[in-house]
């Protein structure tokens, strides 16, 4: 019995080893496909798109190659967004928090103009049907990246004001997001993983735009 317990286990190992490295690339590349979706969908005018990592030294540099790790421990990876004539036309970066069910995990746009973010787009997430999911089709909502301040300091070290959001109606600040009534569990998620994001990026990026432009 032992010996056939052991040759059902071993069988069955080498099942679940073949099936994972024989999807592994399909997944690999549906995954990528979706996060190239979600970046231009924050940033409608991006025509092209290069993928980077900031530093924890301060500084940007091409990611190639990298799969889903970053190059360097403590990277934090944006895509660079361009237009039809190759110039910047934004930032989109992944940030993620703890929802109501799950991670909810997103993709901001955010534009070296106005140091604001843009736009949001869902990479994933597994809210309530009907109430969570209203984070992507409530216009309200929605309404808050149009120009959601992320200014940095005066050092350049954070943000000049966090990212928050505040109860349903009490919004008061270009920083602040309205949260979904009956949904404020999703809507301070989306706040927490667009600031915490923000927070790490920004400082690092901001300085070094200049190494962005007019590529293509």
């Amino acid at each position: 019995m032992v010996r056939t317990l052991g040759l059902v286990s071993a069988i069955c190992g080498l099942i679940i080893v073949g099936a994972y490295q024989s999807t592994y690339d399909a997944v690999a590349a549906n995954k990528r496909i979706a996060t190239e979706r979600a970046v231009f969908k924050v940033i409608p005018a991006a025509k092209s798109i290069a993928e980077y990592v900031a530093l924890p030294t301060g500084g940007v540099e091409p990611r190639v190659g990298a799969g889903d790790m970053a190059t360097v421990p403590g990277a934090v990876k944006f895509f660079a967004a361009y237009d039809e004539s190759g110039k910047l036309a934004g930032i989109a970066a992944e940030g993620a928090a703890k929802g109501y069910a799950d991670t909810v995990r997103i993709m901001f746009g955010y534009s070296p103009g106005c140091q604001c973010v843009v736009g949001i787009g869902v990479v994933n997430m597994r809210e309530t049907p009907g109430i969570g999911d209203k984070i992507i089709t409530d216009k309200d909502f929605l309404a808050n990246f149009k120009a959601l301040d992320a200014k940095l300091s005066a050092d350049l070290s954070m943000l000049a004001n966090a990212v928050k959001t505040v109860k349903h109606g009490t919004k008061v600040n270009p920083w602040q997001i309205d949260a979904i009534a009956g949904a404020t569990i999703t809507s301070r998620a989306v706040g927490k993983a667009i600031d915490d994001s923000a927070q790490a990026l920004l400082p690092r990026l901001v300085p070094n735009l200049d190494k962005l432009a007019g590529k293509s």
